[in-house]
């Protein structure tokens, strides 16, 4: 491990890069939390899940649309996929270019956003139009000269699985955030309220999943047991409404580990179906090879990390939602090149004795579903 810690990364990232701000230490903390982000959302391009992915969405509690939270990245259904050619390329690329190519899109209101901007900063997960519980999201495949390659994806507004990235930073001194709790109530109170699989602690001490049927009676049992006959079923009254929901941790003095949890992990673990513990290890790795003692595959990246963060104000170009594009390129290589380390990257807290291996299943199993038929019967 480069570091010893994430805080010894944040203090060096303070000094080296962030030198003009300032608070060095909460610029640098800031940055680390886009970082998180970033390893999550290209773990999940790598897992082929990119053109389920919808960037901070608006998310309604279960049989309460009043209330909504937004969350870091959510997997929706795919209702239809289309291939769409710019050419030649004029940029900037917007949605309303994107409309006259896409008879689909045709008489709908697009939304004012721009898939590749003048100077080629992208917009991952672009969202062209929102109607109808209808979502259309653009992503670029490819650009060669003056022609780009897009795939639009139609997509159910309603999520099949949410990810939310949790990190907490300590003042210089302080041993324990005091917001540190706060956020773990927030994220537990979202995953427990979201999905139709609801979730009852019995007098064991054990968890009850139960599930309304439209008859009014409930389909119960084990809470992991009925998780796994969900994922594994095409029963429209067990998959409409069900929502699973991963959490995505990273340690800075406040989590502690995954083999030594505090009270803040624990409200997180017993809430999300799915608590990933993004290791210091896993993320010292990435900034070093990023950051402090660059790769050449992460080059274009660094490049548009410190382009980013200069100090001038409207500049940002490494973020999940916009990204430079060969810094892209670069990550998207990276992740896909180094699968297997990404991965060891993670620890699973919850479920208990589980793997990364099974989620990822779990999630192309979701992802697969004939969802059309299911929320049409």
């Amino acid at each position: 491990m480069p570091f010893e810690s994430v805080d010894a990364i944040q203090k060096s990232l303070a000094e080296q890069v962030f030198h003009y701000a300032s608070d060095r230490k909460k610029a640098a903390g800031r940055a680390l939390g886009t970082l998180v982000e970033l390893v999550t959302f290209y773990t999940l391009r790598a897992w082929n899940l990119r053109d389920h992915i919808v960037i901070e969405r608006s998310v309604p509690e279960f049989a309460n649309p009043d209330i909504t939270h937004n969350v870091e990245f959510s997997l929706h259904p795919i209702i239809a996929r289309h291939s769409v050619t710019i050419s030649p390329l004029l940029l900037p690329l917007t949605a309303a270019k994107i409309r006259k190519r896409l008879t689909q899109l045709e008489g709908r209101t697009c939304k004012s956003t721009q898939l590749l901007s003048k100077d080629r900063v992208l917009r991952n997960a672009c969202a062209l139009s929102d109607e109808d519980s209808t979502l259309f999201v653009a992503n670029v495949d490819s650009i060669r000269q003056s022609r780009c390659h897009a795939t639009v994806c139609e997509l159910v507004d309603e999520p099949f699985a949410i990810f939310e990235c949790k990190r907490v930073g300590v003042e210089e001194g302080v041993r324990k955030g005091p917001q540190t709790i706060e956020k773990a109530k927030q994220g537990a109170y979202v995953a427990r309220s979201i999905s139709a699989l609801q979730k009852v602690r019995l007098r064991s001490g054990r968890f009850q999943g139960v599930i309304e049927k439209p008859d009014g009676t409930f389909h119960r049992g084990s809470y992991s047991a009925l998780l796994k006959r969900i994922i594994s079923s095409s029963d429209p009254c067990l998959l409409r409404g069900f929502i699973l929901t991963i959490g995505v941790v990273s340690n800075h003095g406040n989590w502690f580990t995954s083999d030594n949890p505090n009270k803040e992990l624990r409200v997180l673990a017993q809430s999300y179906d799915w608590l990933l513990f993004l290791t210091d290890a896993g993320l010292s790795n990435f900034i070093d090879k990023l950051l402090l003692n660059p790769s050449r595959e992460l080059a274009p990246a660094r490049k548009a990390f410190l382009a980013s963060y200069s100090g001038t104000r409207g500049h940002n170009r490494f973020t999940k939602v916009r990204i430079d594009q060969d810094a892209d390129q670069a990550l998207q290589s990276y992740f896909a090149a180094h699968e297997s380390e990404v991965e060891s990257w993670y620890n699973v807290i919850a479920p208990r004795g589980s793997n990364l291996k099974r989620l990822r299943l779990d999630l192309g199993r979701l992802a697969s579903k004939k969802w059309k038929e299911i929320l049409d019967a």
